[in-house]
């Protein structure tokens, strides 16, 4: 028999953006994606224009964080799942508690949490800035690291 893998790392991934940190309290709701473009796990999601509707697009009515759902159905142009929510499926939706998301700059511990307005570089990107951002209400970094790196956000 072949040997598949022969090789393994001393350390592992601690979390992926949209995975559940840990076994917290937390309350999770479903909602329709109505994006044309699909909604990547660990994103901020804001209420729709339908019932039971939600978009990427940051307004003021934040209704949580994406889940990590690797049974979401594939992206209808490729036929490939890319770890993201294409229109018109049901998105898991983290609305308390905590999970892992890609910091979009440098981020503090305990410092409160802003997703990027507008500009197309920094649209949906998770900030502990201020200036220009949607404010997250309720959520929390948990952890101080750098732009690009895996950080958990809570809502408690």
């Amino acid at each position: 028999m072949a040997v598949v893998q022969s090789t393994y790392s001393d350390d592992y991934a601690k979390g992926y953006a949209g995975m559940i940190a840990n076994g917290e309290t937390s309350n999770r709701i479903s909602r329709t994606v109505e994006d044309a473009t699909a909604i990547g796990f660990g994103k901020a999601v804001f209420r729709g224009t339908g019932d039971h509707g939600v978009t990427a697009t940051p307004s003021a009515n934040l209704i949580g964080i994406t889940i990590a759902n690797y049974a979401a159905p594939p992206v209808q142009a490729t036929g490939a799942q890319a770890d993201s929510y294409p229109q018109y499926s049901t998105a898991g939706i983290l609305t308390q508690g905590v999970i892992w998301v890609v910091a979009g700059a440098d981020v503090t511990d305990g410092a409160a949490v802003y997703v990027g307005d507008g500009d197309p570089l920094t649209a949906g990107a998770f900030t502990d800035d201020a200036t220009g951002n949607v404010a997250l209400a309720g959520w929390v970094f948990q952890d101080t690291v750098s732009s690009g790196a895996l950080v958990r956000i809570a809502k408690r």
